[in-house]
């Protein structure tokens, strides 16, 4: 099997708040690209123990999460930034078995989701796809899914565990910390969170074998509603073709192929 795996910094134990943990500016974000990156090493083991031979992580944090000298010698890292664009990457990710993503967060305005937000903390508000409220991993979900990669994993925040296992039923989730709100947390210890991401994911595997998750797959057509927090932003947004304006803050955008639409 091999095992294609998204990362984000905002789901991972310890790390609590934007400025201090989450933005490359913060005090403490070497150290919360550590902590990422010893999750994300234990996922590998996890996924090695369960026989899966080749592991891809992608770094999609904003600004890069992953400390490369720290990363597993068996994993392999898609990163740099800006990054590859889509027709470039997602032939790769549709050459894997499976998809699991580490350190997700909640979608925005989920009011128990530490460090919940979709896409930008600082100018989106929310997005809707087909009328649906969608975050993150939905995003990586529907993008894999049409790719024909099914996502049988999350490790996170319990906001984020709650999303995926709604979106996905029959998804294996690693709650590694209970969000209080958007920028306080109870975390686990480092050593129980990387224990717990260790045994859930070689469970996630195990599962797939015996009963296999589908790809996550909408029916189209597909209407993409982006509502940002200021009018500028949407003024940018009218810049690109195929944008309809909503309203002052909000942008809709239409498909039948969803990857046309998912990270515009």
């Amino acid at each position: 099997m091999k095992v294609v795996m998204m990362t984000d910094i905002e789901g991972v134990a310890g790390v609590v708040t934007f400025e201090k943990d989450s933005y490359a500016t913060g005090k403490y974000y070497e150290d919360a690209k550590r902590l990422l990156t010893a999750e994300v090493n234990a996922a590998v083991e996890g996924l090695l123990a369960a026989g899966v031979e080749d592991v891809l992580v992608l770094d999609m944090h904003g600004p890069g999460g992953i400390c490369f000298e720290m990363l597993h010698p068996k994993a392999k890292l898609m990163h740099g930034r800006p990054l590859a664009p889509d027709t470039v990457r997602n032939p790769i990710v549709a050459g894997y078995d499976v998809a699991v993503l580490v350190g997700q967060h909640a979608m925005a305005g989920v009011v128990d989701g530490n460090l919940a937000h979709t896409q930008s903390s600082g100018t989106i508000d929310s997005y809707t796809l087909n009328d649906i409220p969608i975050g993150e991993t939905a995003q990586f979900a529907l993008q894999c899914g049409a790719l024909r990669v099914p996502t049988i994993f999350l490790s996170g925040d319990h906001a984020a565990c709650r999303e995926a296992e709604a979106l996905i039923p029959g998804i294996t989730t690693a709650a590694v910390k209970q969000g209080l709100s958007r920028n306080s947390a109870i975390s686990l210890s480092k050593e129980a969170a990387r224990d717990l991401i260790r045994v859930r994911i070689q469970q996630a595997v195990e599962k797939q074998r015996a009963d296999p998750l589908p790809p996550l797959v909408w029916d189209p057509p597909y209407i993409l509603v982006k509502r940002y927090f200021h009018t500028d932003v949407a003024d940018r947004a009218m810049a690109q073709p195929g944008v309809e304006r909503v309203d002052s803050r909000t942008v809709r955008l239409r498909s039948d192929n969803v990857l046309d639409i998912l990270y515009r």
